[in-house]
């Protein structure tokens, strides 16, 4: 058992002496209560003296002999409550005295305002409902160690109002995305996270063993091929907004579990996706109250539309400027950047190695980047006028890749000839032909287009968050030897 602090150790006796008085350190219900922002909300509706019950998390607490304020704070917000010895009586002042900054109480009482003009309940009564014995950070300041915050979450949220600000944004970003889609003939599903082949994306996937089939099974790097599935099943607007798994780097940008949104809409096309993904991102900012410039991780960003429009060889010629076919050529440079190559066998590889380090850098205004090389984009068709390019686009916000999208290939004879040629190149046990998608192509899919969204990424540009974690309850991390988990 890990040794207490001074500070855990008083309130441990704290919690003694509660019990000592009949008090219950861990109380029951306490129903109908309001929540700090409709407490105060009460007031500036006019209801003065109102009698309210509410509950939350003591952030301040000021004793002055037979009375004393406190703040309640809750996800919502703060409020003041005064406490007086004459009116909650002997005994339950007693246990006012026992209580600790990050307590959890309710209280009920009236409403009005003090003399400095603060909203605050006065209370007749109040309950202890946890008594908290982790001592909060130092003058609620929250956490300033990155690592504990991210480790301890809980005590993040409740120490930095803040940071539940962010994730309060981030709901209402996916609020407002499907608001948007389902207003256009969007159709949310659900496809599965466990696949048999993993497939959908060139990615190493985590890999799981289902017992009673006795079969291995693959958490999902990508949902495409399912909604295309659905593609052909006649639902032709379709989007998911759900978990990817890649067993691959972490960084500020990439954390291993990550949600996504992949949209598909028969009868569109790589520029279909294209306008609608500005629209859509575009309608989210609205909603969110946001300037049409933001500034993030130093930059300042221009949303206004039209968003730029450039083709993948026009930025490679301008900022490489390497014959794209000379690999000599290419991976000396790309060893010259200290760029990991030495497993690349093809140009085009190196060379989108390339593009990543010496062209993302100058996309910080929203730019879709379109007409890639064709052995970049296995699921998406060819431009009728050049077979080897892909109509793909990326959209880059802030030097960093947003979205990803295609017309979509619904050539079975011609998907199947892809998949074998990347097959023969994969470097992986678990790589295998999805016979059943090209099954379900000879079916028949409509022409469509695809895109997929990065949620986190998305949700970093518009709450200014300059690291994926900031924006993930919980991330992924390296896990801590129990002797130093002691010591923090």
């Amino acid at each position: 058992m890990r040794e207490r602090s001074r500070v855990e150790a008083d309130r441990l006796r704290k919690l003694e002496l509660l019990r000592d008085l009949g008090a219950e350190p861990y109380g029951r219900q306490f129903a109908d209560c309001l929540s700090a922002a409709d407490a105060s909300a009460c007031f500036e509706e006019g209801r003065k003296d109102k009698r309210v019950r509410t509950a939350g998390r003591i952030s301040a607490l000021r004793r002055h002999g037979k009375a004393g304020f406190l703040d309640l704070r809750d996800g919502t917000g703060r409020i003041q409550v005064y406490i007086r010895k004459d009116t909650v009586g002997d005994e339950a002042y007693e246990v006012f005295k026992l209580l600790d900054l990050w307590d959890i109480i309710g209280v009920e009482g009236t409403l009005d305002k003090t003399h400095t003009g603060e909203i605050t309940v006065f209370a007749e009564s109040f309950s202890l409902l946890s008594k908290s014995i982790a001592a909060p950070p130092e003058k609620w300041h929250g956490l300033t160690d990155v690592e504990t915050r991210y480790r301890q979450r809980y005590t993040d949220l409740a120490a930095s109002p803040e940071v539940v600000e962010v994730f309060r944004a981030r709901v209402r970003i996916i609020q407002l995305i499907r608001e948007y889609l389902d207003a256009r003939g969007f159709l949310e599903v659900e496809t599965p996270m466990m696949h048999h082949i993993a497939g959908g994306a060139a990615a190493k996937p985590f890999i799981t063993h289902h017992n009673t089939l006795d079969m291995d099974l693959f958490l999902r790097i990508s949902p495409e091929l399912h909604l295309k599935r659905l593609l052909v099943g006649g639902l032709n607007r379709v989007y998911e907004i759900n978990r990817n798994f890649r067993n691959e780097g972490i960084s500020t940008k990439h954390n291993p579990e990550f949600t996504e949104m992949e949209i598909y809409q028969a009868y569109g096309s790589c520029e279909t996706m294209m306008a609608l993904a500005e629209e859509m991102i575009q309608f989210v900012r609205e909603g969110l109250g946001l300037d049409e410039t933001l500034e993030w991780n130093g930059m300042k960003i221009a949303f206004g539309s039209p968003w730029r429009r450039v083709e993948y060889m026009e930025l490679f010629n301008q900022y490489v400027g390497i014959e794209p076919g000379d690999v000599k050529a290419l991976r000396k440079r790309a060893l010259d950047l200290h760029l990991d190559v030495l497993k690349r066998e093809t140009a085009v590889e190196i060379a989108d190695d390339l593009f990543g380090e010496l062209v993302e850098p100058h996309l910080v205004d929203p730019t879709f980047v379109y007409d890639y090389p064709v052995e970049l984009c296995p699921l998406a068709k060819t431009r009728p006028d050049d077979p080897a390019t892909a109509e793909r686009f990326e959209l880059y916000i802030g030097k960093m890749e947003i979205d990803n999208g295609y017309s979509e290939l619904n050539d079975p004879i011609e998907q199947e000839r892809r998949f074998r040629e990347q097959l023969a190149d994969a470097r992986g046990e678990w790589a295998k032909l999805d016979e059943d998608f090209v099954q379900a192509l000879e079916v028949g899919m409509p022409p469509a287009g695809g895109q997929g969204v990065g949620i986190d990424r998305l949700v970093m540009i518009l709450t200014g968050a300059t690291s994926i974690r900031d924006v993930i309850l919980f991330p992924l991390l390296r896990q801590v030897p129990p002797e130093a988990d002691q010591k923090q």
